[in-house]
């Protein structure tokens, strides 16, 4: 059904086609017609960071910022889903457009800009919703607080939201917030992970819960400069890292009229930078901290082989985009087919 509707969609600004899929699920939900679309959900459970996951495909941050949609994508079959990126004040991110297609490639640049109602906004809705499924919260910092306060706004970020997350993805990489990307240099990151961890220790005293922290990085890097960020990671002890966001570069796409606006690429041209790091990650960490793999995760295929290259877990978005809920389903089916990629494993490699 959903490749019917997608032409129709596609009409539309990209923007807008999103809130229209969005409302046109969260109407198909209740008849089953999501559940039909997305085809058999095996169980495949996994106990990552210390939290039970159904099984181990995310919905990436971004596609719901402010938690509105939540029971309708749970319908997906999605093992748990990640809102954000929420910042500690409302914004309205960029002007528009700034969101844009680029069909042929399986692609999307975006420059939204943290547009969000902010994190107390989004704890309020999560703690009325009843939701029981697996809820990360993605943070970051508004865009007019300067990057030498910036770990003043992760840390009130993750006030907010620590007593309705299971998980916390702390955003150093987007492209879209002026800056930002100079907060994974090795100096500034150590500052914002110190605050954070500290600030963590207060907030599981207080709610007696400890949540993880994933830190979420970019597929940009040059030569030698990926390993001492890492190196870093795993002294702060951090729970996760997420790897990756979206990037600045264009691969495969000169010439592309759209291209050329400004923002970050998701979808298929990203999958090979993204399997880069996500390799580099497992031969540096070693098991030692859980692995998220995203960015060019289209098919079931595409899913198993980052499974199998270390991923503890992955995470769809842009592949939603084109291929609806079929890709959820196709994915946990392939990921059940994947051959198991224990600590011990990662460990030797």
């Amino acid at each position: 059904m959903y490749p019917l509707i997608r032409p129709l969609l596609f009409r539309l600004d990209p923007e807008t086609a999103h809130g229209a899929a969005l409302g046109l699920a969260r109407l198909a939900g209740p008849l089953g017609l999501i559940a039909w679309m997305r085809g058999r959900i095996p169980a495949l459970p996994r106990r990552v960071m210390g939290i039970d996951f159904p099984n181990p495909v995310g919905l990436a941050a971004g596609f719901d910022k402010d938690g509105k949609y939540l029971t309708t994508l749970a319908r997906m079959g999605f093992g748990f889903i990640e809102l954000g990126t929420v910042t500690p004040r409302p914004q309205p991110g960029n002007p528009r457009p700034r969101l844009f297609r680029i069909p042929q490639a399986q692609a999307l640049i975006n420059r939204m800009g943290f547009n969000n109602a902010g994190a107390a906004a989004l704890a309020t809705r999560l703690r009325s919703s009843g939701y029981r499924g697996v809820v990360g919260i993605n943070i970051g910092k508004n865009r007019d607080t300067p990057p030498e306060r910036a770990a003043d706004d992760y840390a009130a970020a993750l006030d907010a939201v620590y007593g309705v997350a299971d998980y916390v993805a702390v955003n150093v990489s987007s492209p879209n917030t002026p800056g930002l990307r100079s907060l994974q240099e090795v100096a500034n990151l150590r500052t914002i992970v110190h605050r954070l961890q500290a600030e963590r220790r207060r907030l599981a005293a207080a709610y007696e819960r400890h949540v993880p922290l994933v830190v979420k990085i970019a597929p940009d890097w040059e030569p030698g400069q990926l390993e001492p960020v890492v190196e870093q990671l795993l002294e702060q002890q951090v729970d996760g890292i997420a790897a990756t966001n979206t990037t600045v570069a264009r691969p495969g796409l000169e010439g592309v009229p759209a291209a050329a606006e400004a923002g970050g690429l998701s979808g298929r041209p990203l999958k090979p930078a993204a399997e880069e790091v996500l390799r580099t990650l497992v031969r540096q960490c070693r098991g030692k901290t859980a692995l998220i793999g995203v960015g060019g995760i289209c098919t079931g295929d595409d899913a198993r082989e980052r499974l199998e290259a270390g991923a503890d877990l992955i995470q769809l978005y842009t592949g939603l985009v084109y291929r609806g809920p079929r890709l959820v389903g196709e994915a946990v089916r392939a990921a059940a087919a994947a051959r198991p990629c224990s600590r011990a494993w990662r460990a030797a490699h």
